[in-house]
């Protein structure tokens, strides 16, 4: 085998800034999933929306020297459930942030929603105020499922609520989960049909993982086997595609012209703002990259003078990592050129792990293009390993890829 010559990735050196995204983090939810490990809480009534809203706007502003001229591509409020926000309140944060920041046009904007947290008049509100699209988390058509699932609304509540926001936005993403407790093939299939009867142009699809610090993980519940998940993966992919949704990223299926765009910068490695309690930031400069976080806990979130809970600038020898962890998420892989002009280090900087990669089939390249093979992708937790090398998790946000993997 020819010797590589391999750079070492000792200093950035960015030409281009990347695209520029904000996620707000709503932290409050109704009840809390017995299977969620995301930054959320039970919600005490009434809920401090003005304070709230208050608090994400100064934590906006304090970023503000660090992007002067960057332009957002998209807005994601995402939580816990954002919809348990009034309109009023939705209404006052985005017109904060169109007042501080320049918005591309036709810039994507997300509202996170529950089915039984929302009803036709909400969504209306939510879409005056300037969003103009919304992810439902359904997770199951079939009321046993949600059951399991602790989830707060029903089957039915589940359908009209899908119909209540195709009735006021064009962009609706519905988020399904299968592998779900004591599940089978045939339900996971139904819940797949159901979902497409549904119309929306975007589906989020992912296995049930058990994370630490969930009640699941303290009391596991009867799970299907490993090879029986595989082939409800297999058969939501295959209905999906021949449905004419295009297979775009991990657990992300949409009909052309509306993938997201918020979470393809993610997979892209572009850079994002993170406000709200326990939200993450990632922020590109000339000659280095650095990621914030906010303090997690609500109520101290909400006392604190600032907000910033840690912020530190990413060393260069894990950046091969940080990129490969999103971008080969998608299933087209990424042009070559980007590696370096996200992470501002000459390619040489992965080329062992990449030929490694190569090597072992979970890999395919050429002078344009890397993409993860089949069994790249099926094994992804394995093929992201390669690029760990000598870093350590920094509390980026991220986490090592896996069906439900949500950045926040």
């Amino acid at each position: 085998m020819p010797t590589i010559a391999v750079e070492r990735a000792s200093q950035v050196q960015l030409a281009v800034l990347p695209p520029l995204a904000l996620y707000v983090h709503i932290p409050w939810c109704v009840r809390k999933c017995p299977y969620c490990d995301f930054n959320s809480h039970e919600r005490n009534e009434p809920l401090p929306e003005r304070a709230y809203v208050a608090r994400l706007i100064a934590d906006l502003e304090a970023l503000l020297p660090s992007v002067w001229g960057r332009r957002l591509i998209s807005v994601f409020i995402g939580g816990g459930t954002p919809s348990l926000f009034s309109p009023a309140a939705i209404d006052e944060l985005l017109s904060a942030v169109r007042a501080r920041m320049v918005l591309e046009p036709g810039a994507e904007i997300t509202l996170e929603a529950n089915p039984g947290t929302v009803e036709a008049a909400r969504f209306r509100g939510f879409r005056d105020a300037g969003v103009n699209r919304i992810s439902l988390g359904v997770q199951s058509f079939d009321d046993a499922m949600l059951t399991a699932l602790g989830r707060i609304h029903s089957a039915a509540e589940a359908r009209r609520g899908v119909q209540a926001a195709l009735a006021s936005f064009d962009n609706v993403n519905i988020d399904l989960m299968y592998g779900l407790p004591s599940q089978t093939l045939d339900m996971a299939r139904a819940d797949a049909r159901e979902a497409l009867a549904c119309g929306v142009p975007h589906l989020s699809a992912y296995q049930l993982t058990i994370e630490p610090n969930t009640a699941f993980y303290r009391r596991p519940p009867p799970l299907p086997e490993h090879d029986t998940c595989a082939d409800m993966q297999l058969a939501v992919e295959e209905a999906l595609g021949a449905a004419g949704y295009e297979h775009y990223e991990t657990s992300a299926f949409a009909r052309p012209g509306h993938r997201c765009r918020h979470n393809l910068n993610y997979w892209e490695f572009g850079d994002y703002l993170g406000i709200g309690a326990g939200a993450h930031g990632k922020l590109s400069f000339a000659d280095h990259i650095t990621r914030h976080e906010r303090i997690k806990q609500p109520r101290d979130y909400l006392a604190a003078t600032s907000t910033l809970a840690r912020e530190f600038t990413v060393p260069p020898a894990e950046l091969p990592f940080e990129f490969m962890l999103n971008a080969l998420r998608l299933i087209d892989g990424f042009p070559l050129a980007l590696f370096s002009e996200r992470t501002g280090l000459p390619l040489g900087a992965a080329l062992r792990q990449l030929q490694e990669a190569e090597n072992r089939g979970l890999l395919a390249r050429d002078l344009q293009r890397v993409r993860p093979t089949e069994r790249g992708r099926l094994f992804l937790n394995e093929l992201l390993a390669l690029f760990v090398g000598e870093s350590r998790d920094r509390g980026s946000g991220v986490r090592v890829a896996g069906p439900a993997t949500r950045i926040s």
